[in-house]
């Protein structure tokens, strides 16, 4: 997965996704938002995998 198919799946699920990205810490992510994720080079697909796993309300299409 790429950065900004990332940042697509967050903009459609997400009402705000540049909040979300930049305010929402995840246990997930090692206590990281996304965009420190991305910034300590993470990978996109495993960023993804987290943001699910950290929302398991998210309707399937959305996964």
């Amino acid at each position: 997965m790429r950065i900004t198919e990332l940042r697509s799946r967050i903009f459609d699920y997400f009402p705000d996704a540049d909040t979300y990205a930049r305010d929402i810490v995840h246990s997930e992510l090692g206590g990281r938002t996304v965009n420190e994720a991305l910034k300590a080079g993470d990978e996109p697909g495993d960023i993804w995998k987290a943001v699910v796993k950290h929302n398991p309300e998210m309707p399937l299409k959305f996964r």
